[in-house]
């Protein structure tokens, strides 16, 4: 199968990260849309699969970033569509945005790498069926996505009820990631080291770093492996 990405960023800070390399690996096309820079998005006829990134801004917010809402609109169209959807924290709060599910704040803000355990219906979920029922995933975030009646959500944390949500059969948006390597995280520390304020789920500088990145990045594999296999 031939795959064409299109995947939208939002800060210099936050990239693809594992995704790239695995979709380099598997011969796939990766269109890269920066709209926090003036980039025009591209053409839903251009991609199979979206993949929505992480960022700072965020969608209670929308004055402060008013290209989200032709963002939000792009997904909109993109669902309708039926392409291919993932997105990760901002992302999955955009997801979210797009089918009417508003954006709230997360009961805490989480920075850093901490379990995550998958609901009952996660654990029967094609995309994650044969996980753990708990595991680890890398966490920086403030809010959560929102959700709709007809949302099943599939993960939660200690620190955020919504750590993976299934809008759609081929629609999921991770609160949560797995794509971040230990380079990208010593990015994000140099580009927000305020982030890493102290707070209840916010782990050091030292203890970040020195975290299983590799396993964490394997798993991101093995869900892309299997997402761009689910059926419709």
């Amino acid at each position: 199968m031939f795959l064409t990405l299109g995947v939208t960023l939002h800060a210099d800070s936050e990239t693809p990260g594992v995704i790239e390399s695995w979709a380099y690996d598997k011969g796939y096309a990766l269109q890269i849309s920066k709209p926090y820079k003036g980039e025009k998005l591209p053409s839903t006829s251009n991609f199979d699969f979206l993949i929505v990134m992480g960022g700072p801004q965020s969608p209670l917010n929308l004055d402060d970033a008013p290209y989200l809402i032709d963002e939000i609109n792009f997904i909109k169209e993109s669902i309708q569509q039926d392409k291919r959807i993932l997105g990760f924290c901002l992302g999955a709060q955009l997801i979210g945005e797009a089918l009417g599910a508003r954006t709230e704040r997360s009961p805490e803000k989480e920075v850093g790498v901490y379990p995550i355990t998958l609901t009952n219906e996660g654990l029967k979920d094609p995309l994650l069926e044969g996980l753990s029922q708990n595991f680890l995933v890398i966490h920086w975030h403030n809010d959560m996505p929102g959700l709709l009646s007809s949302s099943a959500l599939l993960g939660y944390s200690a620190g955020c009820p919504r750590q993976i949500v299934r809008y759609k059969p081929l629609v999921y948006g991770f609160q949560c990631h797995l794509e971040i390597t230990l380079d990208g995280i010593q990015t994000m520390i140099s580009a927000v080291p305020e982030d890493l304020n102290p707070s209840t789920f916010t782990q050091p500088q030292e203890e970040l770093i020195a975290q299983d990145y590799a396993s964490i990045n394997s798993m991101m594999i093995h869900l892309l492996n299997k997402f761009v296999q689910l059926k419709r």
